[in-house]
């Protein structure tokens, strides 16, 4: 999740100094921070949108405004002001980036590949980290692109489950299990639970039974054992998947989905997939898994 320090750190977009007719919305952009950071949420969103009243053409303002949104979790109004945002700054890396995930939330998949295609054009340092793109990706049904966003992101994150069990998803769409198997990212020390266990059943030597299992070792706190068994259940459901038993995969998934945290970006993936699943067969956008 955003955090209320990431208003302080918005980029000059382009590298203009402010002039005399900015001073007062840049006023009000600072008494809206500090209004936000002392915990008057709703007064830094009203003062951050007198200062776009002021400097409607500002894109940093209306950025600002769309990351304080996003942390009152109020998607629809974000995702407004990044399309202002863009309008106004269309190869800011940034905004293409976070207006992809909010469209990828939105169930608006196309829109959010082509978002984060145009993140990674403009920020080529952004690609090793895009794993998100790389999960776009795979709903979009580009799976061969998806697997090479997620070799890329090996190499900035090498020990990574998640990114291992993707990829073998790709791999699987294109090539097929025993190929997907073959070609698995090995990944020893991810140290999550139950990621170890997640990774034996993806490589073909481990059991849903024991992913569940793991779930409820060390006999964790209720929040704690509530994240494990969503990460089991949304993997189980994707290996299911990938091997063509649509029911079971619907029933874990389903679960995965009760089980998401509002804000967990994976736990968005889980309801996304929960209502594509739930799309008559003859739907054909957003593409179906």
């Amino acid at each position: 999740m955003l955090h209320w320090r990431l208003l302080l750190l918005l980029p000059l977009f382009g590298g203009f100094l402010l002039s005399a007719a900015d001073t007062a919305a840049d006023e009000l952009r600072e008494q809206a921070v500090s209004a936000w950071r002392s915990g008057k949420k709703q007064e830094g969103i009203e003062l951050i949108s007198r200062a776009i009243t002021a400097n409607p053409k500002d894109s940093r303002l209306i950025h600002a405004r769309a990351q304080m949104r996003m942390i009152l979790r109020d998607g629809k109004g974000a995702l407004n002001d990044l399309d202002e945002a863009v309008r106004l700054d269309p190869e800011i890396a940034t905004l293409r980036q976070e207006r992809a995930a909010l469209l990828f939330k939105a169930g608006r998949i196309e829109a959010a590949c082509a978002d984060f295609d145009k993140a990674n054009e403009l920020a080529p340092a952004l690609v090793p980290q895009n794993w998100q793109r790389g999960i776009a990706l795979y709903y979009a049904g580009r799976y061969a692109d998806g697997r090479k966003q997620f070799e890329t992101h090996k190499s900035a994150n090498p020990e990574d489950v998640e990114n291992a069990a993707w990829h073998y998803l790709c791999v699987a769409r294109t090539d097929g299990i025993e190929a997907a198997r073959k070609q698995l990212i090995d990944v020893s020390r991810d140290s999550r639970v139950p990621m170890a266990e997640i990774q034996r059943l993806f490589a073909g030597k481990g059991t849903e039974e024991q992913v569940l299992a793991a779930t409820k070792a060390g006999e964790p706190a209720a929040e704690e054992l509530k994240e494990r068994e969503f990460y089991a259940h949304l993997y189980i459901g994707l290996f299911h998947e990938a091997a063509g038993d649509a029911a079971k995969a619907k029933d874990h998934i389903l679960k995965a989905a009760s089980l998401a945290v509002p804000g967990n970006y994976m736990g968005d993936v889980a309801r996304v997939h929960a209502v594509l699943l739930q799309l008559p067969k003859t739907e054909s956008s957003p593409k179906q898994p």
